[in-house]
């Protein structure tokens, strides 16, 4: 009986994994825009892209949908479009959700745990890679989250970054935003160990917002490039 019940968890949890590599790959696809937004994408081409069978596919693409990343058409999914207004609302939401969070951090966090947040972003020095800058960046602001101690605030970030991944892959490339970005996450850092509470709310506002004004400033200087290649942008103004 133990034998049987070791090797159901173990064909259960070798599906999970499955699942979830599926869902992954998926998701990198949307956020680093292998998959355009607005691009319609059915089961069956996803069976080919992947190497998947439908049941983890469909279960990869029920996740994306409440990712914000994935839409249901009549059909098929359609690839969500980068809506600018949305993405405006989101960085609204999250100046206040990462104060929140460096309040906290600068009451929990231990210097072990600024030190190696540190040497997490001091890697990107060495290497102009732009899928590393991003992964860093990303990494960064999900780290910050965990020096809160609060799952809650933990679970908001991860759902913020995933809701502006797509518009930060477009200006990752770009150098001085790479080196400005560096700059700014260092002095949180500094701003944290030493525990100055007001001052590092206002510097992770003002990066906040700076970020948000690179990233829309971007999309409309470039959008009719960005359309021209297949991307869909949603821009009221």
């Amino acid at each position: 009986m133990a034998g049987e019940e070791d090797s159901r968890s173990a064909n259960v949890a070798a599906s999970q994994r499955r699942h979830d590599g599926v869902y992954a790959q998926l998701r990198d696809a949307i956020l680093t825009l292998r998959l355009l937004p607005g691009a319609r994408i059915a089961e069956r081409q996803l069976e080919k892209m992947l190497g998947s069978s439908r049941t983890p596919i469909r279960e990869a693409l029920h996740r994306l949908e409440a990712d914000g990343l994935v839409l249901r058409g009549e059909r098929s999914h359609v690839v969500a479009p980068i809506d600018l207004a949305e993405l405006m609302e989101v960085f609204e939401y999250r100046e206040h959700i990462e104060s929140a969070i460096v309040r906290l951090a600068c009451q929990r966090a231990t210097p072990s745990d600024v030190e190696r947040i540190r040497e997490i972003i001091d890697v990107a020095l060495h290497d102009d890679g732009h899928e590393l800058w991003f992964e860093i960046g990303t990494d960064f602001h999900l780290e910050l989250a965990k020096l809160s101690g609060n799952r809650f605030l933990i679970r908001a970030m991860n759902d913020i970054m995933t809701r502006v991944a797509r518009a930060r892959w477009m200006i990752a490339s770009m150098p001085e935003n790479r080196t400005t970005a560096h700059r700014e996450h260092s002095h949180i850092l500094d701003l944290i160990l030493a525990g100055r509470t007001a001052e590092v709310v206002e510097i992770i506002v003002n990066h906040t917002r700076f970020v948000q004004e690179n990233l829309a400033k971007a999309i409309r200087e470039t959008r009719s490039r960005f359309r021209a290649e297949g991307l869909d942008i949603i821009d009221k103004n």
